[in-house]
C-alpha cells in the first residue's frame, strides 16, 4: 500500500531528451536554440510590420498575425525546457507543470490548424467569390473565426490533462522525450489507460481529417476558379496569392503526419528519429513561417525592406 501510494503521489518525471544521443545534447541544443530565436524575431518581425502597414489590415493578414503569435507562444511552450535539458541537464519537471506544457503544446497545435484552415478560408473567397470578400471577411468575423479556432482548442484538449489526473499510480517516471507529450505520459501509468488513448488518438485524427479536409475542399474550388480563367497572368496572380499558405501548410502537416504515424504504427522507426520528428514538428514551423511570408508576400517583403533599410528603394514590382 505504502508503495501503491508513493506510485500514486508521484512528484515530478524525468525528461530524457534524444533517446540514444544523450552524448550529443549539447550540440542539439545549438539548433533548437537558433530555430527559437528565429521563431521569436521572425514572428515579431511580421507582427510589427503588420501593425505599422495600413494596407496590411486586411483579413489576410490579420490571420497571419494570429498565426504569428500561436508560433511564438508554441516555441516558447517547448524550446526553454528542451535548452535546459540539453545545455543544463535540468531533465526533472514537475507533474503538474508537466501537465501544464502538455495542454499548451496540443492547445497551440490545433490552434495552428485551425488558422491554416481559417486562411484556405481566405483565400477560397478571395479567389472564388471576390466581390462579396469585404462584405463575407469583416473584422467581427475574423475575430470570431479566430476565437472559434482558439475555443475548439481549448476544449479539445482539456480532457486530457484531466484523464491523466484520473489514472491512479505511476509506477515509472521516465519519460522518453523531449517535452511533455500526451501519449508519452499516458504510458507511464501503471493502470488502464484505454480512455485516455482513444480520447488521444481520436482528437489527432478527427483534427487533422477534418481540417485538412477543408483545406483539401477549399484549395479544390480555388483551383477550379483559377483555371477558368482565360488569362495565363491572372492564373498566375491568383495562384502566387496561395504560394505562401501552402507552403506553410507543408511545413505545419509533414513532420505532423510522420510523427503521428511513426507514433502509431511506425515500429521500427527508432526512438531518437520519433522524438527528433516530433521536436521538429514544435520548432520548424514557427520558425520557418515568418520566411515564408517574407519571401512570397510582396508587401510584407517591402514593407520590411522599408522597415531595416529605410533609404533603399523599393521595386514597382
Amino acid at each position: 500500500m505504502a508503495d501503491n501510494a508513493t506510485h500514486r503521489y508521484i512528484s515530478s518525471f524525468f525528461l530524457v531528451g534524444i533517446p540514444g544521443l544523450q552524448d550529443f545534447h549539447c550540440w542539439i541544443g545549438i539548433p533548437v536554440c537558433l530555430l527559437f530565436a528565429l521563431a521569436l524575431l521572425g514572428n515579431s518581425v511580421i507582427i510589427i510590420t503588420i501593425k505599422l502597414e495600413p494596407s496590411l489590415h486586411q483579413p489576410m493578414y490579420f490571420f497571419l498575425c494570429m498565426l504569428a503569435v500561436n508560433d511564438m507562444a508554441l516555441a516558447s511552450s517547448t524550446a526553454p525546457k528542451m535548452l535546459g535539458i540539453f545545455w543544463m541537464d535540468a531533465h526533472w519537471i514537475d507533474f503538474d507543470t508537466c501537465l501544464t506544457q502538455l495542454y499548451f503544446i496540443h492547445t497551440f497545435c490545433i490552434i495552428e490548424s485551425s488558422l491554416l484552415v481559417a486562411m484556405a478560408f481566405d483565400r477560397y473567397v478571395a479567389i472564388c467569390i471576390p466581390l462579396r470578400y469585404t462584405t463575407i471577411l469583416t473584422t467581427p468575423m475574423v475575430i470570431k473565426i479566430g476565437l472559434a479556432g482558439i475555443t475548439r482548442a481549448i476544449l479539445m484538449v482539456l480532457p486530457c490533462p484531466l484523464l491523466i489526473k484520473r489514472l491512479p499510480c505511476y509506477t515509472k517516471y521516465v519519460i522518453n522525450h523531449a517535452y511533455c507529450e500526451h501519449m508519452a505520459v499516458v504510458k507511464l501509468a501503471s493502470a488502464n489507460t484505454l480512455i485516455n488513448r482513444v480520447y488521444g488518438i481520436s482528437v489527432a485524427l478527427s483534427v487533422m481529417v477534418w481540417d485538412l479536409g477543408l483545406i483539401a475542399a477549399s484549395y479544390t474550388k480555388i483551383l477550379q476558379a483559377v483555371f477558368r480563367l482565360s488569362s495565363q497572368n491572372a492564373r498566375s496572380k491568383a495562384l502566387g496569392t496561395c504560394a505562401a499558405h501552402v507552403c506553410t501548410i507543408l511545413v505545419s502537416y509533414t513532420p505532423a503526419l510522420f510523427s503521428f504515424l511513426t507514433h502509431r504504427i511506425g515500429k521500427k522507426v527508432p526512438p531518437s528519429i520519433h522524438i527528433i520528428f516530433a521536436s521538429l514538428y514544435l520548432l520548424v514551423p514557427p520558425a520557418v513561417n515568418p520566411l515564408v511570408y517574407g519571401v512570397k508576400t510582396k508587401q510584407i517583403r517591402d514593407r520590411v525592406v522599408g522597415l531595416f533599410f529605410p533609404n533603399k528603394k523599393i521595386s514597382g514590382n
